[in-house]
């Protein structure tokens, strides 16, 4: 496949980047940008998992919510969310390939981690809908230019591996945040610690990441610039492209709606607690997907 079919994921396009700290193609760095990252993944799948194992909570703390429609409300909240990030992410990716993919990493968890913070402050329906907004807004930004970073890094026989050592954080993200029941049905914390407690997180770590994540470095061969116009449309005719696209896709509809709403059908139709209730309904998935 020609360089210039390739997406933000596969940094080969030929688009120059912005200049930073960058190292050299060894064997420890090409590994410590994976174990960098990997926290950050993780983040960016617990903060989003943990609406949907609080639904209850939430519904029933937040104004605005009537009893009626709630269902129809909570599923505009998660709505929302996703399709900002759908439309998000090709020009979050376009983004990643012409600056510095580090600080667009670094900003990203900043921002989201910023939005989870702030969610735990939220009094009303409309306050949870900006709130999600943003964090769609920020969150779109860092997949795209993860993976381009880490296929920077890992040029050779490497980089299926560290794309999915990097995919184990995703899962790992999606479990803890179904714990998050647990911490709604905690008289002592409730549903606003939760996001207190990850938004903090994710900024405090923002501080180590920045530190130690270091720019790619420079190609051995000078990369051909494309037109942007000349690069979207060698990737809508590519037939490849478009069957993976269309592969990622399927799966994903079906498996965002089993991760948004089983929490809550089985804590309603079973009579299970919010955590029970959140972590069986992601755990087996996930916990096979890692075997998988």
């Amino acid at each position: 496949m020609s360089s210039r079919l390739l997406p933000a994921s596969i940094p080969s396009i030929g688009l120059s980047v912005m200049s930073s700290p960058s190292v050299s193609r060894t064997a420890p760095w090409i590994w410590t940008v994976v174990i960098l990252l990997w926290p950050v993944a993780l983040l960016n799948y617990l903060d989003r998992q943990m609406l949907a194992a609080m639904k209850t909570s939430m519904v029933h703390d937040i104004a605005n919510f009537v009893e009626s429609t709630s269902d129809a409300q909570w599923g505009f909240v998660l709505g929302s969310f996703k399709w900002i990030y759908a439309l998000l992410s090709p020009f979050a990716g376009f983004i990643g390939d012409r600056t510095s993919r580090r600080h667009v990493i670094g900003l990203s968890l900043l921002m989201w981690s910023a939005a989870t913070w702030a969610t735990g402050y939220v009094e009303t329906y409309e306050q949870l809908l900006w709130a999600r907004a943003l964090m769609g807004v920020s969150e779109a930004f860092y997949i795209p230019t993860a993976l381009a970073l880490i296929a920077d890094f890992h040029r050779g026989s490497t980089r299926s591996l560290a794309v999915g050592v990097h995919q184990t954080a995703i899962y790992a993200g999606t479990i803890l945040g179904g714990f998050a029941g647990y911490v709604a049905d905690s008289p002592t914390l409730g549903w606003r610690t939760a996001f207190f407690v990850c938004g903090i997180v994710g900024v405090i770590y923002v501080v180590p990441l920045m530190s130690f994540l270091k720019a790619p470095p420079a190609p051995e061969t000078p990369l051909e610039k494309v037109a942007p116009q000349a690069a979207l449309r060698e990737l809508l005719t590519n037939s490849g492209f478009l069957l993976m696209v269309l592969y990622f896709t399927l799966p994903a509809l079906a498996g965002w709606v089993i991760r948004d709403w089983m929490p809550a059908i089985l804590k309603e139709q079973f009579g299970l607690g919010q955590g029970e209730a959140g972590v069986s309904a992601v755990l087996y998935v996930q916990l096979a997907s890692l075997v998988g």
